[in-house]
């Protein structure tokens, strides 16, 4: 299987390294990143970031709160489908969407690849449409993003082990090389996504984590408006932090086998693709 990274839309809030830890200007870089995979069943795309219709009439389909909270930089070029098309790829050829979640910077382009099949946790599929109560939760989950979607594929939860983290296998119609691994947290149902390639494991974190020195052993740190958005999306604070954790032993004991990375660290992004 051959992975490419991609980067789906880009946050430039303002604040600059306030929230990436780099930049020079007062608007921060944030990706939002996914993955395509090309394996015989098709490919696969790992979330989609924003859409086409994001792009072309962002209102009302996205919060006007997140919008300008994060100040989306709202390209054509970025969107999944612009970009598989520009490899030669027809939309028709995205045979599945694996979603670490539901918010609407991962969402927001499943509708773009309408022969897709859609997976998710089952937990966060119920969030998304049945628990859209309080100020957060009905802004970050937009219905409009996926309500034309017919081929859901929903999953309860762990039970086999990866690693020593809860995994979800036989992904109906992938191959055996592409798992979900439960991470709630961030959301109800969150997830990330390990795809075993050549160069061994690879684990999308998904938004369990958003800047990379959050996996370092010692003197972990995040910046502080990554560290309060994290803080102002949570659904349970304390289940994120544990994994969290999880994720920096993991990182620490089974670093050589497992590369790990965020959906919104430029930085690690830039490194992926790098591979």
């Amino acid at each position: 299987m051959r992975i490419r990274y991609l980067s789906c839309g880009t946050d430039c809030p303002f604040g600059g390294p306030v929230f990436d830890g780099f930049s020079k200007s007062v608007f921060g870089i944030i990706p939002c990143a996914a993955q395509l995979i090309e394996t015989n069943e098709g490919l696969v795309l790992v979330d989609t970031g924003y859409g086409l219709e994001d792009v072309r009439h962002p209102h009302p389909r996205l919060s006007r709160f997140f919008h300008t909270l994060l100040n989306i930089r709202f390209r054509i070029e970025d969107t999944a489908r612009h970009q598989v098309e520009a490899m030669g790829y027809s939309p028709r050829d995205v045979r599945h969407i694996v979603l670490t979640h539901l918010d609407f910077d991962h969402a927001g382009g499943i509708e773009d690849f309408p022969e897709a099949r859609v997976h998710v946790m089952e937990a966060e599929r119920r969030a998304a449409e049945k628990k859209r109560r309080g100020f957060i939760a009905r802004r970050r989950y937009r219905p409009a993003q996926w309500d034309d979607v017919r081929d859901w594929r929903t999953y309860a939860g762990g039970g086999d082990r990866w690693f020593g983290l809860d995994s979800v296998r036989s992904l109906d119609g992938l191959p055996p090389e592409i798992l979900m691994i439960p991470l709630p947290g961030h959301t109800e149902g969150h997830a990330g996504v390990a795809v075993q390639s050549a160069q061994g494991w690879v684990l999308n974190a998904g938004d369990a984590y958003f800047y990379r020195r959050e996996l370092d052993a010692d003197r972990r740190r995040c910046t502080p408006g990554l560290r309060l958005y994290q803080t102002m999306m949570d659904t349970h604070r304390r289940r994120r932090f544990d994994n969290q954790r999880r994720l920096r032993e993991l990182k620490h004991d089974k670093g050589s086998a497992v590369t790990i990375f965020c959906s919104h660290d430029q930085k690690e992004l830039e490194a992926m693709q790098a591979r």
